[in-house]
């Protein structure tokens, strides 16, 4: 059998806007979108349709840029181009919005919960990271502001068990941040990609990071052990894929359930990347598993992995569409 990549629903999520994000539930049962609209629109699945179950309308005044939902799932956080990050509480079917954060001076680009929940981290076109807390009583604290990048902070995301946050920015260059003595601050810089670094994730242990960009590559970082006789915390591109992309990288995402890699293209095509299983672990080879070269009609902005479900992919497009599809593969 051939992997394969199929289409199973496409439905227009925000009609003549870009749809920017898409996010899903932790238990898989909802899909989180966002877009220039200024609306965010949860979808969940009705029969054989996909359906909107409920339009967040009032919380930004202008683009909503990326969406991220709580690991216990009762919350619900954006960013805005509006300079703000709204935290949304699901009540049963409804959302009401619990907060508003602010403080940056441009664009937030993304936010990101922490595993534990106690910690969300958004960063901004205004070239810095910030880290908040959160207590029992959904009071949310800016405990750090992190001025790591020269330019436009891009994305941020958490290591997947450990209170570690990576970021991306318009500087070509990715950071990793770590508490210490009470204060958040970079412990490694990871330099390889020649221009802007547009989205990263983490493999399932957290071992290892991928970036994506307009150099049209993706990078695979691997944070080196004590044994290699590098400084703490370093991390290292172990691996490149180039030659894959026609266009800039605008997303890319790691299955923690198959270990297969995606990628959003701004050639209108979504990849699917496998691992060799044969190759040295120390210098990995992943290939090229499944392509869709028109998979919408304009650039897809995302992909993201169903949590639970292994191979359910969506994605996410400037036309303003979501498609939902199933990744095959004969291993």
């Amino acid at each position: 059998m051939k992997d394969t990549l199929d289409i199973l629903h496409r439905f227009s999520a925000h009609p003549d806007s870009r749809c920017w994000y898409v996010a899903w539930h932790p238990k898989g049962t909802l899909l989180a979108s966002c877009g220039g609209d200024r609306t965010i629109r949860i979808w969940g699945k009705e029969g054989d349709n996909w359906e909107c179950k409920c339009v967040l309308s009032d919380g930004h005044q202008r683009t909503v840029r990326k969406v991220a939902w709580s690991p216990c799932g009762n919350y619900l956080a954006s960013a805005s181009f509006d300079a703000t990050t709204c935290i949304w509480k699901r009540k049963n079917d409804d959302f009401e919005c619990l907060t508003v954060l602010e403080g940056h001076e441009n664009e937030v680009k993304c936010v990101s919960w922490a595993p534990s929940g106690n910690l969300l981290a958004t960063c901004s076109r205004d070239k810095s990271v910030w880290i908040w807390e959160v207590d029992e009583e959904d009071e949310y604290e800016c405990v750090s502001v992190v001025n790591s990048h020269t330019q436009d902070v891009k994305h941020v995301v958490w290591h997947p068990n450990q209170e570690l946050l990576a970021s991306a920015s318009y500087d070509n260059k990715v950071c990793i941040y770590k508490e210490e003595d009470d204060d958040w601050e970079c412990r490694a810089t990871l330099e390889g990609h020649t221009s802007t670094v547009w989205s990263l994730s983490f493999d399932l242990e957290g071992q290892r990071l991928a970036s994506c960009g307009d150099d049209r590559t993706v990078k695979i970082w691997k944070e080196c052990t004590s044994e290699e006789d590098s400084a703490d915390g370093a991390w290292t591109c172990v691996c490149t894929l180039s030659g894959f992309h026609d266009r800039t990288v605008y997303d890319v995402a790691w299955c923690h359930l198959t270990g297969a890699l995606a990628t959003a293209c701004g050639d209108d095509g979504v990849r699917v990347f496998k691992e060799d299983a044969a190759a040295d672990p120390k210098h990995p080879v992943f290939y090229l598993s499944a392509h869709v070269p028109k998979a919408h009609s304009q650039d897809v902005n995302c992909v993201a992995w169903h949590p639970q479900e292994s191979g359910l992919l969506a994605t996410c497009s400037d036309n303003g569409e979501i498609a939902i599809w199933k990744y095959q593969s004969d291993i």
